[in-house]
Formats: C-alpha cells, sequence, structure tokens
C-alpha cells in the first residue's frame, strides 16, 4: 500500500507553540482541512507519521523500515500546504527522488524499501528542482495570515465537480455561485456576501437567523453560528465549534465555543477552548504600531494586526480583555481584572502566573467539557498533557 509518512523533522515544530505542543504540524487546521486532510485528499492517499521517540507519537507513528514494508512511500514536511502545481511535481517523482524547490533542502521524498539504509535513513539519487514558491506554515501567527488563501483552495478543492445544496430563499445572498451548502446545512434569514471570497458551509452545520456573513468563511461540520453573529473574512469555524459575537479573520481549530458577545480578530484558538461572554481581544495596539509576539526564542515582530493564540484546552473568564498579540498556552484558565499579560504559561489559574492549574483537577474539567460534545478524554491525551504539565 502507496502512503504519505509525515515528518517533523527540519520543520522547527517548537516555533508553532502553543498548537504543536498538542499535535503535529501536519494536524493543524488552516483554511477548511488539516494539512494532513490536503495531502491525503489530492495524492489520495492515506497518511502516517514517521516516528519521532517522542511523547506526541500515536498509534500512526511508524518506522520508514515498516513504512515501506508493502510498498512506495512519499515523505512530506509536515508544514509545506500542497497546492496543485506541487502535487503534480511529487506524481512524477521516482524512486529515490526528492522535490526541491528553488534549489533548497527537499521538502518530498520518495522511496521504496530499496532506498531504506538505516531505521531511520533514506539514500536518495537525485534532486528535482521546481521554480516555486511553496507555502508553509513557519509561525502560529501565519494560520490567520495565510487562511484568506488557504480557504480558497480548500473550497475550490472540496467542491469540485459537485453540487451546492440548494439555498433557502430567506437569504440574502451576493454572488450565490460562490456559496456552498454541505448536506444537512442549516441557513435560513441570514445575509451571505461571497463577493469577496467563497463561503462554504459544512455538513451539518447551521447558520442561525440574522447571521451576517462575509466571505471568505468556512463553517466545519457540526458547528453553529448563533443569531445576529457579524463574522469577516477571511475566517473559520472548525467541526463541532459554537461561535457568536463579532469574529474576523481568525481560525477555530475545532470543539470550542465563543458563544457569547465580543470580539475576536486575527486570532486563533485551538481545540476544546470556552470564551467566556464579553470575552475580546485586542489586534491592533492603540498607536498602531507594529504587535511583538512572545516565543519561545524570544520575541519577534509580526506586523500590525495580531489577536491571541490561544492553546488547547484553554478558557477565559465573563468579560475577559485579552492584550495585542497574547499567546495563552495549553490548559489555562484565564480570570481577573484588567488586562491579560501578553504572555500566560501552560496550566495557569488566573493571569498572574503564580498559581497553577492542578493536573487532576485540570483533567477533570476538560472531561466535563468534552461530555458536553458527547466525546471523553482519551489515555493518549492524558500522557500527552501530563508531558506538558511535567516539562513546559
Amino acid at each position: 500500500m502507496d502512503k504519505i509518512i509525515f515528518t517533523e523533522e527540519f520543520c522547527q515544530p517548537e516555533n508553532l507553540h502553543p498548537f504543536t505542543l498538542t499535535r503535529r504540524i501536519q494536524d493543524i487546521r488552516v483554511g477548511i482541512l488539516t494539512i494532513r486532510q490536503k495531502w491525503e485528499m489530492m495524492l489520495g492517499l492515506p497518511s502516517f507519521d514517521k516516528k519521532e521517540d517522542d511523547y506526541k507519537d500515536s498509534e500512526r507513528a511508524v518506522t520508514l523500515t515498516d513504512a515501506v514494508s508493502d510498498g512506495v512511500c512519499y515523505m512530506v514536511h509536515g508544514n509545506v500546504l500542497p497546492t496543485q502545481r506541487l502535487v503534480k511535481a511529487v506524481r512524477k517523482l521516482r524512486n529515490g527522488e526528492f522535490l526541491s524547490v528553488n534549489g533548497s533542502a527537499g521538502i518530498v521524498f520518495r522511496f521504496s524499501k530499496n532506498e531504506i539504509r538505516e531505521k531511520h535513513q533514506v539514500q536518495v539519487k537525485k534532486a528535482i528542482t521546481i521554480r516555486e514558491e511553496i507555502v508553509t506554515l513557519e509561525f502560529p501567527w501565519n494560520i490567520f495570515q495565510l487562511n484568506d488563501w488557504a480557504i480558497r483552495q480548500d473550497v475550490e478543492l472540496l467542491t469540485r465537480k459537485r453540487k451546492s445544496q440548494v439555498i433557502p430563499k430567506s437569504n440574502t445572498v451576493i454572488k450565490s455561485s460562490e456559496v456552498f451548502l454541505e448536506k444537512g446545512a442549516k441557513v435560513e434569514h441570514c445575509i451571505l456576501n461571497a463577493s469577496t471570497g467563497p463561503i462554504y458551509i459544512g455538513k451539518n452545520a447551521e447558520l442561525m437567523e440574522g447571521s451576517m456573513i462575509r466571505g471568505p468563511f468556512a463553517i466545519c461540520e457540526g458547528s453553529l453560528l448563533k443569531m445576529g453573529a457579524r463574522v469577516y473574512g477571511a475566517t473559520t469555524i472548525g467541526p463541532y465549534c459554537t461561535a457568536g459575537g463579532e469574529i474576523k479573520n481568525s481560525m477555530m481549530l475545532g470543539y470550542s465555543n465563543k458563544s457569547h458577545d465580543g470580539y475576536l480578530g486575527d486570532s486563533v484558538i485551538g481545540e476544546w477552548c470556552n470564551l467566556g461572554a464579553g470575552t475580546t481581544n485586542s489586534n491592533l495596539k492603540n498607536n498602531a504600531s507594529v504587535v511583538r509576539v512572545w516565543t519561545p526564542k524570544g520575541k519577534m515582530d509580526v506586523g500590525n494586526k495580531c489577536g491571541v493564540m490561544m492553546g488547547d484546552h484553554s478558557r477565559t473568564g465573563v468579560n475577559t480583555t485579552i492584550n495585542t498579540g497574547s499567546v495563552i498556552g495549553v490548559c489555562c484558565n484565564v480570570f481577573g481584572g484588567g488586562m491579560t499579560p501578553k504572555y500566560i504559561p501552560n496550566f495557569s489559574w488566573g493571569v498572574d502566573g503564580k498559581n497553577a492549574y492542578g493536573f487532576e483537577k485540570s483533567l477533570a474539567d476538560i472531561d466535563a467539557w468534552k461530555q458536553l460534545k458527547n466525546q471523553e478524554l482519551t489515555e493518549n491525551e492524558k500522557n500527552v498533557l501530563k508531558y506538558i504539565f511535567e516539562k513546559f
């Protein structure tokens, strides 16, 4: 069986903190699909992860020796977003060849068991160079910066040669040809403006009456947009989320809630997060200067617009005010008066960094939130969270 093998080697996953604490780079959503899903659909192959011998190895982690036992493998850097031209070049590779873009190091390698020399080593014979700019995920703010482009790419991929469900007549629609409703989508008495980009409504997703959408916009399977929501492009509401209030150029990765009024702009919200009623983030400094964001390697300038990067399982209390360019770690319970600090460490209780969220307490709370969406905390998730609690 031919397959895709993703690797984080040379991708510097630590630069995508806090989202790569709990997942591999290839499992980050950009646009509508995760990077993994994009490659699987475009190459028509199943995917696995190269075994890295770290705490994020899961049941789909394999050694290269095992991977090639029954077919050809395409080893792909996990932070590379595929395009039609890139995939076309990948399909032309032969065993022992790798794809180099503009003379850079290889980003995709094709090999069989004949090219394996050691457990983690592949012998390559020839570089195939293409002259094209590749799109990569380097830092967490790239997720919302690339979202306009990525939504358009994914809509084309997901809807090619398919017809949308009928758009109910109660809606006000601008450029209906750019609006696509999947089976089971519910949209009544909404304003859908796709003149600025496509609008994609996923399977069994619902836009409640009074919602105002300006593309490019995507709401994924099973998600809900509440009454009177105002959403600007380029925004993605990931699967099984609840969203409301005012949202602009943001990503909710999945299973998270922003159910009430409050502003979310130029931001990325991880999975299983909850923004309390009235939570608002700043995405522009009041002197319009460049925003500096905390990273594990020091602060970086990211441009004039940047909101909040919130790790998985974190939550805010009612009326929380989030500072411009903030980073909130994994499993934080954020509350307190005034504006939040620009960096809140993993497992924080409050905002001053003095109190830790107890591990057993955090697991119990996460499990309670997951039960609200008919899921439960798995042993693998517990192990990942324990490692983060102890090591980060």
